[in-house]
């Protein structure tokens, strides 16, 4: 990235120049700004901002720095002559704030021999630098060929060298290609900070040439289907009617609503808002031989409980399209547990696994059992939606539990309609210090019986799921807003947002907890993460991961065997086939990324071509996003799979790419 050193400028000035720019320094001691204005700067600019005091004898530089990192500057800067006092209490204060901090070295006078500027780099990761930044005077190219040796043992992205003066100043375009985060440059050249410095203009068009970056505001993102497919079927089985407002339409969903009509309950649709008479459900109420479940997963494994507590007769469970061959892993095992037989229909009683078509026979016993959570949480869902409506308190134990925060959505969505249970997570010392979804051992359900759905109104959430993509294209590519989304929700791809910040993007949210989300490009650093809660993200956090410099770690590969396709291997040969090394041991993926930059200026931007979507919305959805770094147009065999989650992702999408703005 391009980073603007801005100086001499007044708090008026400075806002306007951050209109356009993508990354600016904030020279503290050369810009005449009040300690309200400091802190107004760094805490509401989104363009990722570096806070740069130099030192001299009676400088305020330690309290500047400080109240620019308590405001929020993305990064901070301190020279290695700084006393170690004023070292350590910068240090803290940016290991508290989340500030990365800088440790620069400059020669005014010329370019020491490469092991004195290997030392340098060693003493200012030893002072706490997280990024390093070694500035030498270049008298000949022999100079920049030093500085730039540095490179060959530095982590990527952890290094900014190069050489001032004019003999320097190619060094700091090729600070870039060697894979510095970011180099420096100038509003113009009578304002250089230091000599040999380029036009934020030249650099701009050096860098960047043709490429063209993304810039789109307020795109409204759908109803979130988890939220929708569980209120639609709790509807149909309360007693009166409710009010499903904020809902969008999607193949899953439209699936539940047939599914629902199939229950005997009515329907309508007027606008945004889903109208459902329930049929005021009781066990073996209901008489039904059969129900079709589209292409949902989760649709299916919710009724199959619900089926054998409300059904006085065995119920045919049928399907279609990639469903047909995605095993109901542990179905059988889980619902043995309270006394329900699955029978699988025709060839696939032949198989270890159970597959639609099955028939299931109730009725559904109450009572405490031990299940494993590691096939996921849909079909425990569908317990806790079935067992209350038992006549028998119950008690389900889940251990070694996954998607931990999708069956939170279902005891959020069942307590809209009048559905109580109490339940506590287990886990270790760690858990019970950060309540860490990924660290919890086990789930405890108790659950009343007798208990009857009653109708409820209320708003279905914005997805996440479907936000991610547009998230991660303005982390990369450019400047993104959506809008609608709640940061307070329990959906687990909320997830997203830690990962972005993880990996260092810029991102903002305005007014309150369901105001627009603000996503822009910043210097971006590998990330690990576990994705075993929220399997959804794995496509997309593959392709923010290939423009994170370096390795980065991603758990969870096991869950996504049996999605919509092999996803593990889906996501493998994406990867692959763009050029992007990629390495699957067990259950992690390791991705070795490159920064846009570095990717744009060594002609390594992803392969195009013809790819397989493996009839996977998801793997469509990622696609698009990678091919706005791509060398050549990605065309992908099937697009219109989408409509499973996201029926105008398309639209958006281009919405999006032709709204691109020059770099």
């Amino acid at each position: 990235m391009i980073c603007v050193s801005i100086q001499n400028k007044d708090f008026q000035e400075i806002q306007k120049i951050l209109e356009s720019v993508e990354m600016a320094e904030i020279r503290l001691d050369r810009c005449a700004l009040e300690d309200d204005e400091i802190e107004q700067l760094f805490q509401d600019s989104d363009v990722p901002l570096i806070a740069t005091c130099r030192m001299s004898e009676e400088s305020q530089a330690p309290e500047l720095l400080e109240m620019a990192i308590r405001a929020g500057a993305k990064y901070a800067d301190l020279e290695m002559e700084a006393p170690a006092a004023v070292g350590r209490r910068i240090r803290e204060a940016c290991r508290e704030y989340g500030t990365v901090l800088i440790r620069s070295y400059h020669d005014f006078n010329g370019t020491p021999p490469l092991e004195v500027l290997k030392s340098l780099v060693e003493r200012a990761r030893n002072f706490g630098g997280e990024v390093v930044k070694i500035v030498t005077t270049a008298t000949s190219e022999a100079d920049n060929t030093t500085v730039h040796a540095l490179y060959k043992d530095a982590a990527p992205g952890s290094l900014i060298a190069f050489c001032m003066g004019d003999a320097g100043r190619t060094s700091r375009l090729d600070a870039l290609r060697c894979g510095a985060p970011f180099t420096y440059a100038c509003l113009s050249e009578e304002e250089a900070t230091a000599p040999g410095q380029w036009s934020m203009e030249a650099m701009q068009k050096a860098v960047y040439g043709g490429f063209r970056f993304v810039k789109s505001s307020a795109l409204p993102m759908p109803s979130s289907k988890s939220f929708a497919q569980r209120a639609i079927i709790a509807a149909a089985l309360a007693e009166g009617t409710s009010h499903l407002r904020g809902y969008t339409p999607c193949g899953d969903n439209e699936s539940a609503i047939k599914a629902a009509k199939m229950l005997k309950a009515g329907v309508e649709i007027e606008g945004n808002t889903v109208v459902i008479h329930g049929i005021g459900t009781a066990p073996e109420s209901l008489h039904l031989s059969e129900i079709h479940c589209g292409e949902s997963g989760f649709l299916t494994r919710f009724v199959i409980p619900l089926l054998s507590v409300i059904s006085d007769e065995q119920v045919l469970v049928t399907g279609e399209k990639t469903l047909l061959n995605r095993p109901l892993t542990s179905a059988h095992d889980i619902m043995a547990s309270f006394g329900v037989r699955l029978y699988p229909e025709g060839e696939n009683q032949r198989k270890q696994d159970c597959y639609l078509p099955l028939r299931v026979s109730g009725p559904l016993i109450p009572g405490r059992a031990d299940v494993s959570g590691k096939g996921g949480s849909q079909l425990l869902s569908g317990l806790l939606a079935a067992l209350p409506l038992c006549e028998g308190k119950s008690a389900l134990y889940v251990h070694e539990p996954r998607s931990i925060p999708y069956l939170f959505i279902t005891v959020d969505v069942l307590k809209k309609f009048g559905i109580r249970m109490s339940s506590e997570m287990e886990g270790d010392d760690d858990f019970l210090e950060t309540q860490d979804w990924s660290l919890c051992t086990g789930v405890n359900f108790h659950i009343k019986g007798g208990q009857r759905y009653k109708a409820a109104d209320f708003a279905i959430e914005a997805d996440w799921s479907s936000a991610a993509p547009f998230l991660v294209a303005g982390a990369i590519f450019g400047d993104v807003e959506v809008e609608g989304l709640d940061t307070e929700s329990l959906q687990a791809d909320i997830s997203i947002m830690d990962i972005l910040m993880e990996a260092g993007a810029s991102m903002s949210q305005l007014d309150s907890p369901d105001g627009p989300i603000h996503v822009r490009r910043a210097p971006l650093s590998p990330f690990h993460t576990d994705l075993n809660n929220c399997p959804d993200l794995f496509p997309i956090v593959a392709v923010l991961a290939a423009f994170c410099p370096g390795e980065s770690h991603l758990l969870g590969v096991e869950r996504l065997r049996h999605k919509e396709t092999d996803r593990a291997a889906a996501i493998e040969e994406m990867l692959q086939q763009m050029g992007v090394p990629v390495q699957i041991e067990e259950d992690e993926m390791v991705i070795f990324g490159m920064g846009l930059t570095q990717r744009i200026l060594q002609g390594k931007l992803l392969h195009g071509g013809s790819f397989r979507s493996h009839a996977d919305h998801r793997m469509v959805m990622a696609l698009k996003v990678a091919s706005l770094g791509a060398d050549s147009p990605v065309e992908i065999d099937d697009v219109t799979c989408v409509a499973k989650s996201f029926p105008t992702f398309n639209e958006l999408f281009d919405v999006m790419r032709y709204a691109r703005s020059e770099a």
